[in-house]
């Protein structure tokens, strides 16, 4: 069997479902294909900034995310060691102000904009190919079925096969992992619309309120986990926070943890692709090319991979829109737009923190130093101004002739 597509999105992850409704938003058609039988809704929480919120709402699905979601209103940054504690306000922000969302209702919230069949489940790609003399991409399918298309864009995550079609270098590990989860109080948590972190030697931890009942947390560092089947294990990674990891931290900060859903724990290595292969690598080969973690997978540490990769989805839709003579060269513009930026949240992410949990070997003592009278004070307020990009908005669409 074979078929022909406009443009054809790998993966069903936000990227790849927000990217479909933003083309769909200017009158293209796609359609995605996802090797999972379901949408992947995995992971507990997102927090999305300012930026992000810019992007859903030109997505028309910013409005029924916020009357879900409280405004974060405060951050504040306690040093276990020093005891000392550090504010940043985030009222002024308005309606765009920072919330974290569940990523099963982000990703459902999208998908349920786009029409019936726009994605294909259970599909795996055997082959990518490009057809000689024709600006056509040729995906061979694992049940030997054919599919066509002008364009070809991966939103198919950290281990992407059309960036590794592409040849962009596989990411790397920052030498950090991170725990994440998800507590349920049905009376109440009590907590404020604040976020609270907590770094100490060589980890960093925080809550962050979703709802009335919700909070999201994370632990990260330098998570030494041997045995696989603790990776495995939910149950047995939230006694290692509980028991070893943060035993010190807060009751506060330990009755979160308690209270988790074992379904919402996770355990991963903290990856990132390095900001020079964004920049100079392959990011694009004619009329393909990718987006959200399959192009900038970021640690995060400014919690802006979600919110990068929305981005991304309505600059690649204005792009393909707003055609310059063919789709290699819209992609082209897509990625010289995308790129500096992308590549600059990367640096400042895996910055923000190698710092913030205080560096490695002999250094150590040093990047305290700086960690706790400089970054915080004058270097952390100037890379949280990263989340005051505006990506802009999508032309209108077209309507075809008959």
């Amino acid at each position: 069997m074979e078929e022909i597509h406009e443009v054809v999105i790998v993966g069903a992850g936000i990227a790849g479902v927000a990217t479909a409704l933003a083309l769909q938003k200017v009158g293209i058609q796609s359609i995605v294909l996802e090797r999972s039988h379901e949408l992947r809704t995995t992971g507990s929480a997102l927090t999305l900034s300012p930026n992000a919120w810019r992007a859903l709402d030109v997505l028309g699905v910013g409005t029924k995310l916020k009357s879900i979601y409280h405004i974060i209103e405060m951050l504040h940054v306690t040093n276990l060691i020093t005891g000392t504690t550090q504010a940043t306000s985030f009222i002024n922000s308005g309606d765009m102000g920072p919330r974290s969302v569940h990523r099963k209702v982000l990703l459902e919230t999208l998908a349920n904009e786009l029409p019936e069949n726009t994605i294909k489940f259970s599909t795996n790609i055997t082959s990518i190919k490009r057809s000689q003399g024709q600006d056509i991409t040729v995906l061979h399918l694992e049940d030997g079925s054919v599919i066509k298309t002008k364009a070809l864009i991966g939103c198919d995550g950290l281990h992407s096969v059309v960036a590794q079609w592409l040849g962009l270098s596989s990411p790397v590990d920052s030498g950090r992992s991170a725990v994440r989860g998800l507590a349920v109080f049905p009376a109440g948590h009590g907590f404020k619309h604040e976020v609270h972190q907590f770094v100490g030697n060589g980890v960093r931890a925080g809550l962050v309120p979703m709802n009335d009942t919700e909070v999201y947390w994370f632990f990260s560092g330098s998570l030494n986990i041997k045995d696989e089947e603790i990776k495995r294990n939910q149950e047995k990674i939230k006694r290692e926070v509980i028991e070893q990891w943060a035993k010190d931290f807060p009751s506060d900060y330990l009755n979160v943890v308690q209270h988790s859903e074992l379904s919402t724990i996770t355990w991963a290595p903290l990856m990132f692709r390095v900001p020079w292969d964004v920049l100079f690598g392959k990011t694009h080969n004619g009329a393909v090319t990718v987006a959200g973690d399959a192009f900038h997978p970021m640690t995060p540490d400014l919690a802006q991979g979600g919110c990068a990769a929305l981005e991304d989805s309505v600059v690649l839709a204005r792009c393909l829109a707003t055609s310059v003579g063919s789709v290699a060269k819209d992609l082209e513009r897509y990625v010289k737009e995308r790129r500096w930026r992308v590549a600059g949240l990367i640096t400042g992410a895996f910055v923000s923190g190698w710092v913030q949990q205080s560096g490695s070997g002999w250094s150590w003592w040093l990047v305290k130093l700086f960690r706790d009278n400089v970054f915080y004070r004058f270097v952390f307020p100037r890379l949280v101004n990263v989340v005051n990009y505006d990506c802009g908005v999508l032309p209108e669409k077209k309507e075809k002739s008959s």
